[in-house]
């Protein structure tokens, strides 16, 4: 890996090109480096689990909302729809897939500098192969690029610290992504990941107080302006620049500033794009912070029944988790969200909630994508006297863990402390999720598979679920007829048409 200075440059100083972020990203893109085995079985694993989200979301709201728009946009060749039939325009199509796949909130994470479901890139990318008849080769280097650009940005340079959506680095990694899957030259790559950029920085409203259903679209938003600044640079239109580093541009006034300085790693040319082996799935429905809470609450619950007895939150003076920044001001308490103790809040908001969370997970000894928000589980009296006795606060140490760049080490959890109103207080720690590469039940291909069955089963007939996992996992050998048909049908009659909007 290289790493390269960014900052800001007055116009005078006439940056050149090549020494642009923007320009050092399209190169990797454009670098047709061959794509490691152990990345190839990771990506197979990955569309796998992106289909799996889907497929659990086709008829929540925001899916048959995104699924109508896309289909009021008929296109030859086209692309699929999670759910149905339709062919549709490449950046319909990834805005309505890439709804599905986020609705849920249940795909793959790489937290770092910043945040990221690095997953995201996967429907646009797929879209404008479908669209363009490329091989399922040529699918799995767009893949691996979208995921390197992604994660090389996620561990340089946060954006959550200056209030921008984590989505900033998503429509320059699809666009990158997109130029892999093309073979597009560096130049043409180039103006399309500023484009994208361009085209997608907005504030983090989306994910603060009252969480709307708009959390499912703004990924979806950024594939989209992904695909279409792709279209406008293979047209020969160009895009602001430098994109990052002019005195107007995203670092000097939506970053950190005329002073800001970031180093930011990526390949050297003919290294190989692995960084999709750092990022790792969900088990369950929840922010990824919120992961390894719950399998320590459901722990906790086993070990100590009387906490899931009818009068358990008698039982409890208070539960306090010890944790890392990030957790305790984003999901925690410390994001003064008055709404993270509400039980009439939305699910987006609740699925950000670690005070609810850790509640129901203690008392039910699950987490389900359905059950384990519905609006009857969330008013449940003995859980809203519960929920309202967590809090968290900040642990330096877990803060200084969940930053750092040792795999062994880095950790997402903490130590949590239950004070029981006889005396006596609880304390366990968790550092990972149970299926975290380190955790106790990594998951495998094995899992990735059990995950789609599960979320799949009564949405899909058995004989679609069957086709659908034959053909994603021969993947890297798909010719272009195959990788049109990546895709799943519901069962007859289980969807309906979408609102009608304007289109």
């Amino acid at each position: 890996m290289k790493k390269h200075e960014v900052r800001v440059h007055s116009s005078g100083e006439n940056l050149q090109r090549t020494d642009q972020l923007a320009w050092k990203i399209a190169e990797v893109a454009a670098d047709p480096v061959a794509v490691t085995d152990d990345v190839v079985e990771m990506v197979i694993n990955r569309v796998i689990d992106n289909a799996a989200v889907a497929a659990a979301s086709v008829q929540r709201g925001p899916a048959i909302a995104a699924r109508a728009q896309a289909q009021a946009h008929p296109s030859s060749p086209g692309a699929t729809v999670f759910g149905v039939s339709d062919r549709v325009s490449p950046e319909w199509a990834a805005w309505a897939n890439g709804v599905a796949v986020r609705e849920l909130d249940f795909h793959d994470t790489f937290l770092a500098a910043e945040y990221s479901h690095p997953g995201d890139n996967i429907p646009p990318i797929l879209a404008v192969a479908q669209h363009v008849h490329s091989t399922g080769a040529d699918v799995v280097r767009g893949i691996a690029t979208g995921y390197e650009i992604q994660i090389d940005l996620v561990k340089a340079i946060s954006l959550h610290e200056h209030k921008i959506d984590h989505v900033a680095h998503l429509g320059p990694s699809a666009a990158a992504g997109i130029g892999t899957l093309l073979g597009l030259t560096t130049e043409t790559i180039f103006q399309a990941v500023g484009q994208a950029l361009h085209t997608t920085t907005a504030t983090r409203q989306s994910r603060k107080g009252e969480i709307s259903t708009w959390k499912a679209y703004a990924p979806a938003f950024a594939g989209k302006m992904a695909v279409e600044s792709v279209d406008r640079a293979m047209r020969g239109q160009t895009s602001p620049t430098p994109i990052y580093e002019g005195e107007d541009g995203v670092i000097a006034w939506l970053l950190g500033g005329k002073d800001a300085r970031y180093e930011v790693s990526l390949p050297e040319r003919g290294e190989a794009k692995r960084a999709i082996l750092d990022s790792y799935t969900k088990e369950h429905s929840a922010e990824y912070q919120a992961q390894a809470w719950i399998d320590l609450a459901r722990k906790l619950g086993l070990e100590h029944p009387e906490l899931r007895t009818a009068d358990g939150a008698a039982n409890v003076t208070r539960i306090v988790i010890h944790t890392s920044h990030h957790t305790h001001f984003v999901i925690g308490s410390g994001a003064n969200d008055p709404q993270k103790y509400d039980p009439t809040a939305s699910r987006e908001t609740l699925d950000h909630s670690i005070p609810y969370i850790f509640a129901v997970a203690l008392q039910d000894g699950e987490w389900h994508h359905e059950r384990s928000y519905a609006p009857t589980r969330a008013a449940r009296p003995d859980t809203v006297a519960l929920w309202q006795k967590v809090t968290t606060t900040e642990d330096p140490e877990w803060t200084r863990r969940y930053h750092s760049s040792d795999p062994a080490e880095k950790a997402f959890g903490g130590r949590v402390e239950i004070t029981l109103a006889e005396g006596s207080t609880i304390i366990d720690s968790i550092a990972v999720a149970d299926a975290h590469p380190l955790g106790a039940r990594p998951f495998a291909r094995e899992q990735y598979i059990a995950k789609f069955r599960e979320l799949a089963d009564g949405v899909l007939e058995s004989a679609e679920i069957n086709r659908f996992l034959s053909l994603a996992q021969q993947l890297p050998k798909l010719g272009a007829d195959d990788v049109s048909q990546l895709n799943f049908i519901a069962k007859p009659g289980l969807l309906t048409r979408g609102p009608k909007g304007l289109f």
